[in-house]
């Protein structure tokens, strides 16, 4: 069983209006829909700097997490960075770590 290889929908809702201004946006920098949405989840999973930094706006501004949690959490992927270069994990071992976790835990 390999995992992430089958597809997934991701679907939210918002208004008429927000979604006309955003296909305005995407039309004036020549990206496709589905093509920015996949750049913004990769961005995030990958946890891309710049990107976290908006994040860490949002979680302030929405106030979903406490600044001392955002600090917890910004410390916390330093130190995985820290240990992804120390271990040097290639993708696809990483991707091989993922199927066994996902053989044991299935309901994952």
């Amino acid at each position: 069983m390999s995992y992430g290889v089958n597809s997934k929908k991701i679907m939210f809702y918002d208004t008429d209006k927000r979604h006309a201004e955003l296909k305005i946006r995407l039309q004036h920098d020549s990206l496709k829909q589905s093509e920015f949405f996949r750049a913004v989840v990769t961005a995030y999973n990958e946890k891309d700097e710049l990107f976290l930094e908006f994040v860490d706006q949002c979680k302030k501004q929405n106030k979903t997490q406490s600044k001392e949690r955002v600090e917890k959490s910004k410390k916390s992927i330093e130190e995985g960075r820290r240990l992804e270069k120390k271990f040097k994990l290639k993708e696809d071992e990483r991707d091989s770590i993922f199927d066994l976790i996902a053989q044991e835990h299935p309901d994952l």
